[in-house]
């Protein structure tokens, strides 16, 4: 019998394989079969992307086909979303249109690519303007089609797993967008598990050295938490087996980012971090009618077993969070004395914890009731529409402020009726008010808590009943943003405050345009710019909103320093009225290098450039040694911030075309200021011991030191001039090796 040779390329191959590893999960999944229109997507997208290779080499249409796997397999979608996603670049990059989709494969899918098409790029432009609107779009047609904010995370959790063959600067920009705004929209629409892995990419490249660092720990305990988990789980089995019900016991390990997280907002090393280990319960429930009293008969076993943790018994069984997350968490006390905390779930709520609202279609099998969580959805995004209703004229501010809600837990309150209502965590009386009507949130006088009197600024706790009270003489003041925590809230508070702004501006305009007139001074830029200085204002409009509200009242100072020449009978210049102003004449002593700089480019940071070239960042204070990233500024001046400042933090997300790679190339040459944090048992000469072991061990000079002691407890701050991290480290090492102190970090 004659052998048939068939020559196919091996890259063709390859791509045919990963098409057909997207099929047969297809066929494995719950939905119906329709592979002949998944195919001819397939067909369409690879002609269109003929030709076209990706930065990594490889071709264009695997991009789309891992782009449909993700959104098939880890989602849980079915054929309009995964066609959606094998067309999703088509119109963006080739002549296609969109009508040419619509002929070929429907209005539907038209309209999913269509809006995917209109949020390409990311969510955010090259510029402000472009991104807020950008990201208006990805909103209002999130709101039409929830599948096309799964398909955009789908395709940006693609992106980060090939992030590796972008440029830094491109690095920073996608990683910095992803932790801001895409992780949390994961979060919000129930994809935990693409939450926490798009948190740990993002954490891997902008801080390799640190998520390096973490994952060796985590494999070097893990041994340890392996025979843990074992003795722990082994008489939990002997219990549950009594049941007779199928299940698993899993142990859950908190992600990298999760630990780095806390380490930097607790000051904490990785041996202080003592959630490492949780475990996690799912069961098959006999029925579905059955799956919550399950739940609480497995409570009731461990809990014959371990003490619970009175105060961390979380419900989400009887009350799911906002996103649709079903579960009860118990914390108990092993037999070796740690905290251990147990998820009790079922399988239905497993899948639905980790693939989100997709996974509720999977249980309906005909249902047409919307679920608690379904409905909690429509809320969210009613709450969208009202800001998109009120758009914020700050890019940042509107992004900020649609942020707000993303990441926040849940607590559940009781109006005076006894209706239940999910708000934040950490919302306060006057959230609660804005939530019920923006008439009650804008004449908020206080409330009663539980029957008790409180105030606006009271942060409200799970199971409060809460009545709000009003009074009409009572209207919104800034304080009150300070207040607010919600983005309901916070859109509706400055709304009103913009119109009596804009009232209060036009009126502070006339008061100055009258008193110039009256002292014949001529209004133009530079006298306005003058007044600016003088009082410290930014910009003309918050100079006529102080004049207007009586903040600024206009002297006879003012006609002084406006009338005031010089010799040569030209205006005298104003260099530094306050601090800003002095702020920016120091940094226009910096070159402008921003403007034609090589942005694909990594920055060298020597004591020459750090000196005389860029700016250091005055909120995270960078030091060698830091992770870092340069920021050109609307002046052209490049700014240098720490990766994970909260400045820094944002501009990734809103500018990140501006954004550069940074690296420190110092000779130890120059001291930077620092501060660190040191905590311990006071005892006589402790203080000196610790000035001993900065100034003569390792020679480092002490700039201020401030000392507070209560009870035996002493807190120190010192603040002093250092070459590098390292050194930084080793002071820290040394302090914590005294006998007293127990705890010593950077701050």
């Amino acid at each position: 019998m004659d052998t048939v040779h068939t020559n196919i390329d091996p890259e063709e191959q390859m791509v045919n394989d990963e098409f057909q590893q997207l099929v047969d999960a297809y066929l494995a999944s719950k939905h119906r079969k329709k592979v002949e229109i998944i195919t001819k997507a397939f067909n369409f997208a690879k002609h269109a992307h003929k030709g076209v290779r990706r930065l990594s080499g490889e071709p264009y249409i695997m991009h789309p086909i891992a782009v449909a796997k993700i959104v098939c397999i880890e989602i849980g979608l079915g054929s309009t979303s995964i066609c959606s996603a094998l067309l999703h670049d088509v119109v963006e990059d080739t002549d296609y249109t969109v009508e040419d989709i619509e002929n070929m494969f429907g209005p539907k899918i038209a309209q999913i690519v269509d809006g995917l098409t209109k949020i390409s790029g990311g969510i955010f432009g090259e510029h402000a303007s472009a991104q807020a609107e950008n990201f208006k779009k990805l909103l209002l047609t999130m709101s039409d089609d929830i599948r096309v904010i799964l398909i955009k995370i789908a395709d940006r959790l693609h992106n980060m797993r090939t992030l590796g063959s972008q440029a830094v600067n491109k690095q920073y920009k996608i990683a910095g967008e992803t932790l801001y705004i895409y992780a949390p929209l994961a979060n919000r629409l129930g994809l935990n598990s693409i939450k926490t892995e798009l948190e740990d990419l993002s954490f891997k490249f902008e801080h390799p050295d640190e998520y390096t660092a973490i994952e060796k720990k985590l494999e070097a305990t893990k041994a340890e938490r392996d025979t843990v988990f074992q003795e722990f789980a082994a008489p939990i089995r002997a219990q549950l087996d009594g049941l007779g019900i199928n299940y698993e016991i899993k142990q859950r390990v908190k992600s990298p980012y999760s630990i780095w997280r806390k380490m930097q907002t607790k000051h904490i090393p990785f041996e202080e971090i003592y959630d490492i280990l949780a475990v996690r319960i799912i069961f098959d429930p006999v029925d579905i009618d059955t799956e919550l009293n399950d739940c609480f008969d497995i409570y009731v076993k461990l809990c014959k077993i371990y003490t619970s943790h009175p105060d961390r018994t979380r419900d989400w069984v009887s009350h799911p969070k906002a996103n649709g997350y079903q579960a009860l968490h118990v914390t108990l006390m092993s037999k070796k004395g740690e905290w251990i905390e147990v998820q009790i779930r079922s399988r239905r709520m497993d899948d639905i914890a980790e693939k989100g609202f997709a996974a509720h279609w999977k249980y309906k099998d005909g249902d047409k009731t919307e679920s608690a969580s379904e409905l909690e959805l429509d809320k969210w995004l009613a709450t969208i529409k009202e800001i998109l209703d009120d758009p914020q004229p700050d890019a940042m501010d509107f992004l900020d402020t649609i942020k707000l809600n993303l990441f926040a837990s849940e607590i559940f309150v009781f109006t005076p009726k006894g209706e239940i209502r999910t708000m934040p965590a950490g919302s306060t009386t006057l959230d609660f008010a804005f939530s019920i009507h923006t008439f009650v949130g804008s004449h908020c006088i206080g409330a009663k808590v539980n029957h008790k009197l409180v105030p606006i600024t009271y942060k409200l706790n799970s199971g409060d009943q809460v009545e709000i009270l009003t009074s009409k003489s009572v209207h919104p003041t800034r304080a009150w943003l300070n207040i607010a925590t919600t983005a309901k809230a916070t859109t509706k508070i400055l709304s009103i405050l913009r119109k009596e702004e804009r009232e209060s501006r036009k009126k502070g305009e006339e008061m100055l345009g009258e008193f110039l007139k009256q002292n014949d001074i001529e209004k133009n830029t530079l006298v306005v710019d003058k007044l600016c200085s003088l009082h410290d204002f930014g910009k003309p409009d918050a100079l006529y909103v102080a004049i207007g509200e009586g903040t600024v009242k206009l002297s006879q100072e003012d006609i002084n320093v406006l009338k005031e020449k010089t010799e040569e009978g030209g205006w005298k210049k104003l260099f530094s009225f306050g601090k800003k102003a002095n702020k920016q004449a120091k940094k226009k002593e910096k070159e402008k290098v921003g403007k034609d700089f090589d942005r694909k480019k990594i920055l060298s940071l020597t004591e020459d450039s750090v000196q005389n070239k860029y700016t250091l960042c005055e909120n995270c204070k960078p030091i060698p040694g830091d992770s870092v990233m340069g920021y050109i500024d609307d002046d052209n001046h490049i700014v240098i911030h720490k990766l994970q400042c909260s400045l820094a933090e944002r501009l990734k997300a809103n500018h990140g075309n501006r954004v550069l790679g940074a690296k420190w190339e110092m000779n130890r040459l120059i001291i930077f200021p620092v501060s660190i944090h040191v905590k311990g048992f006071d005892k006589l000469g402790l203080l000196h011991e610790m000035t001993q072991v900065i100034s003569q061990l390792h020679g480092v000079n002490i700039r201020k030191l401030e000392v507070e002691c209560d009870n035996g407890i002493f807190e120190c701050n010192i603040q002093m001039y250092v070459h590098d991290t390292k050194e930084v480290s080793d002071i820290l090492a040394s302090l914590r090796n005294i006998p007293d102190v127990k705890e010593a970090a950077r701050v």
